[in-house]
């Protein structure tokens, strides 16, 4: 056990000590929602290391956390093996170049099974569907209730809560039942739902209107 301690606060293992040190402290805030795990999400900051496809924090975790490991083992293995002075300088110093190829030709195997995981194109968002036409599927829409379905330029179709004011709600012709098509205009981030007003496509001034 010393042995392990004496290497891993000495060279070379000691800058990756440092670097693990920060990146667990950073999973640790990010697992306490105190920190994004998507931070640094330029794949293409390390595609030219053949590590793309997945988060900077990603591929750094996994490189410093190899390049530990390995110096530590070679430091604890090979250290005995050699007397003080000169020739243990040059250990270590190959031991610090062989874990940094160690950890990048390992990180370079393992990130690729996980480019799956890390889609380069964003996840649908709510506000996407801000400005597309709905269909009403409940008996009525006012300011505390209504659902509607909503079919995405991708062609999936999702059910999201909406909601229309009071003003408008009272206005003749406006009220909005089962069946009716409606125009999601805005989305409240706080009530989670999309405010809605009547549509009719007669009425639209685009010229690819239906």
């Amino acid at each position: 056990m010393r042995a392990f301690l004496a290497a891993a606060a000495g060279f070379p293992t000691i800058l990756f000590t440092s670097a693990l040190a920060v990146v667990v402290v950073f999973w640790l805030l990010a697992a306490l929602g105190a920190a994004d795990h998507h931070g640094f999400h330029g794949h293409r900051n390390v595609e030219a290391w053949g590590m793309g496809g997945v988060p900077v924090t990603v591929a750094f975790s996994l490189l410093t956390a190899i390049a530990w490991f390995v110096s530590l083992s070679a430091t604890v293995l090979l250290d005995p093996l050699a007397p003080n002075g000169l020739a243990r300088a040059a250990a270590r110093a190959a031991v610090l170049a062989g874990a940094v190829v160690a950890a990048w030709w390992t990180t370079r195997l393992l990130v690729r099974p996980l480019r799956h995981l890390f889609p380069d194109t964003p996840g649908p968002s709510r506000q996407d569907f801000v400005g597309l036409v709905c269909t009403v599927r409940t008996g009525r829409v006012d300011g505390t209730f209504g659902q509607a379905e909503v079919r995405a330029a991708d062609g999936s179709s999702a059910v999201v809560q909406v909601r229309q004011t009071g003003e408008d709600a009272r206005r003749v012709g406006n009220a909005l039942t089962s069946g009716s098509t409606a125009l999601l205009y805005a989305y409240d981030d706080v009530g989670e739902f999309f405010w809605v007003a009547p549509y009719d496509s007669a009425l639209d001034p685009r010229p690819d209107s239906g």
